[in-house]
């Protein structure tokens, strides 16, 4: 396993993340306490979850399987999703996010979080309001770092302008959606992070499973994938099962094959080949899907191979003008 510094803290972190969001639910416990304990023993230091996550059952299932070995790990949940049905229950105030980190707590079982993210922006709340909340739980000794999610590149910017002149804790990480057929990051948001010294670890790197090659578009999606799971499959196939993005990804097997690689390392190996990038987070659903899929933090791709998949994302999202010059 390699180790890459979260942008310009002093923390390091393995370059695949566990996610576990599926855990509790597509995944049962058994099976999830196994990849988790078997991502450890392969030098994954580094793990995802948030309270939303299977109405905390995900959180439940890592603070079982991480007992033992907390303080090795970097252990990051998230804060913002809607938790019940109170008015309250959700959002970034204040009294959600005070009461959202002693949930957490608990169902992890542990005194800290490592990272600690807002999941999605708030419009209805001040960002000063919550990033002296975060801050707070930081002097407390709750949190480690503070990140968000789901951010636009404008309020990152404007986050780490309020931490700035309010001397607060920043947002030393954000968690953007990162993949061969979804790359709109790289316009601004990237280049925002590399300039202000922000950490980039990215979630769908598969594109929920499209980018395995495996799904045939005329079949309806099975139960035991992330498009046919009651709780999200609606959402990832507006995300992702879509024609071009079928057609792209058949061009990306042909590509990855040219260069003696399977679809789904190439595509892992393709981000991690970005300088920016701290981490990669992937859920797997098997002991040897996570084998297979660490395995690409050892590909080193050419610049043929990189130029090609650029070729695909012209294709696929043809940048006619761009307002920024």
């Amino acid at each position: 396993m390699k180790y890459r510094r979260m942008g310009k803290t002093g923390l390091k972190v393995s370059e695949i993340c566990l996610g576990t969001m599926i855990y509790g639910d597509q995944i049962k416990e058994a099976t999830s306490l196994k990849i988790i304990r078997k991502a450890l023993d392969s030098g994954v230091n580094f793990f995802d979850t948030a309270d939303a996550y299977i109405k905390g059952k995900s959180e439940e299932i890592v603070g079982k399987a991480l007992k033992g070995h907390r303080d090795s790990v970097v252990l990051a949940t998230k804060v913002a999703n809607r938790m019940g049905p109170a008015p309250n229950d959700v959002g970034l105030s204040r009294k959600h996010i005070m009461k959202a980190i002693e949930d957490s707590l608990r169902r992890l079982k542990t005194d800290y979080i490592d990272l600690y993210y807002a999941h999605l922006p708030d419009y209805e709340t001040p960002i000063e309001e919550s990033l002296q909340a975060l801050d707070d739980l930081v002097h407390q000794g709750k949190v480690r770092y503070i990140a968000c999610s789901n951010f636009r590149a404008w309020q990152l910017c404007k986050a780490l302008w309020v931490s700035d002149i309010q001397n607060l804790a920043r947002f030393d990480c954000i968690q953007p959606p990162y993949n061969l057929i979804t790359r709109d990051i790289e316009y601004e948001l990237l280049p925002l992070c590399a300039g202000e010294g922000v950490g980039v670890c990215v979630y769908n790197p598969l594109a929920g499973g499209l980018l395995t090659g495996k799904h045939d578009q005329t079949k309806l999606p099975e139960n035991d994938t992330r498009f046919g799971l009651k709780s999200i499959g609606k959402m990832y196939s507006e995300r992702y099962w879509l024609d071009i993005n079928f057609e792209a990804v058949d061009r990306l097997k042909t590509i990855a094959s040219e260069f003696g690689q399977p679809l789904p390392q190439f595509a892992l190996a393709w981000i991690l080949n970005n300088e920016t990038v701290t981490s990669v987070i992937f859920g797997c659903s098997s002991l040897k899907q996570l084998e297979q899929n660490l395995g690409a933090v050892d590909i080193k791709l050419s610049e043929e191979a990189l130029a090609a998949c650029d070729e695909v994302w012209q294709q696929l999202r043809p940048l006619r003008f761009f307002y920024g010059r």
